[in-house]
């Protein structure tokens, strides 16, 4: 396992990390013992870094990484990095009712994480997204507060624009941005990566997939169950998604011309952009997870890059990575 350092002072982790969010929710039912058993296979492999939500779930995916680290060797538990994501705020029926980064909350939020986590600190630790009634400056604040008390190793931040960036970078170190980057979603290049790039700020990546359409195993005719949030994405919407699958075809031909995946061809594409960007792989299952580690043995050459380029041109994909409505709540998007 090749590893990368978030920022200029954050964690040295493995090249990719473990997206656990869909263990737990939003992409359907998961089976709770092969999570478990992925999160093994995924530290056995060499990852270090276990991405989650306090959300997801609501609590649910935490508890599943702590009881994973708990049944796992001491070795993989002492390498073990945790980036967690709160301010969600959720009711019993699943529903969404905003974000909230005050100091007091994140205290709060903080000390439910490091019970259910089952450990005394967390590695980087994050909102969610911008609380709008509440400046980045005393989110972030709060957090370097924590920092002091050894409750958090390190700040990240996710789906903020360049404005924020500076504004939050200000305050205290940040370690990385957690932010939508892919093939299929290529924005962060145009002001947010050179600016993280200026503040020597690391990229995780998650959606590296696009939530499965860049996997390569996605049909027409799959059918989402109710819980899926991906039936309410407008990327797999209709003629969206025709439009979508029809250029994964057209990758897949150059993906076989290398005898690799589609998947591994789109990890790899992320791997390329720079040694300040951590791909986070959202795998649910083992054999997911071993195609997604393979990517790293693959090396695209500047022909190959074009090509996958050619394939997929910038602003290509056909829909928007969220429904209106939580699209308005990205910072990262104004």
């Amino acid at each position: 396992m090749r590893n990368r350092t978030l920022g200029t002072t954050g964690p040295t982790v493995s090249a990719l990390g473990l997206g656990c969010m869909g263990m737990s929710a939003l992409y359907g039912e998961a089976d709770r013992t092969e999570s478990i058993a992925t999160i093994h296979a995924a530290l056995d492999a060499g990852i270090t870094l276990l991405d989650t939500g306090d959300f997801y779930g609501m609590g649910h995916n935490e508890m599943l990484i702590g009881e994973a680290l708990r049944s796992t060797g001491s070795a993989n538990r002492e390498k073990a990095l945790t980036s967690v994501k709160f301010g969600a705020l959720r009711d019993a029926a699943g529903g969404w009712s905003g974000y909230d980064g005050r100091p007091a909350a994140v205290k709060n939020f903080l000390a439910y994480s490091l019970q259910r986590l089952g450990t005394d600190h967390i590695d980087v630790y994050r909102i969610a997204r911008v609380d709008p009634q509440v400046p980045i400056e005393e989110t972030v604040g709060a957090i370097a507060e924590q920092v002091e008390a050894g409750y958090v190793r390190h700040i990240g931040l996710s789906e903020v624009g360049a404005d924020t960036i500076r504004r939050a970078a200000a305050v205290a170190p940040i370690s990385d941005l957690q932010i939508e980057y892919s093939l299929f979603e290529r924005g962060i290049e145009d002001e947010i990566l050179p600016t993280t790039r200026e503040l020597g700020i690391s990229i995780t990546a998650y959606g590296v997939l696009s939530r499965g359409l860049l996997g390569g195993h996605w049909t027409r005719d799959r059918q989402l169950a109710a819980n899926d949030f991906r039936g309410m994405s407008p990327r797999f919407s209709g003629e969206n998604l025709d439009r979508n699958l029809d250029l994964v075809e057209t990758l897949r031909k150059i993906a076989e011309a290398k005898g690799v995946t589609v998947a591994q061809t789109a990890i790899a594409w992320v791997l390329s952009r720079g040694e300040d960007i951590v791909p986070l792989v959202g795998a649910r299952r083992r054999d997911r997870l071993a195609e997604s580690l393979r990517a790293l043995e693959v090396t695209l050459d500047a022909e190959d890059l074009t090509a996958v380029e050619r394939a997929v041109p910038v602003g290509s994909a056909s829909g928007e990575r969220y429904p209106a409505s939580q699209m308005a709540q990205l910072d990262s998007e104004k």
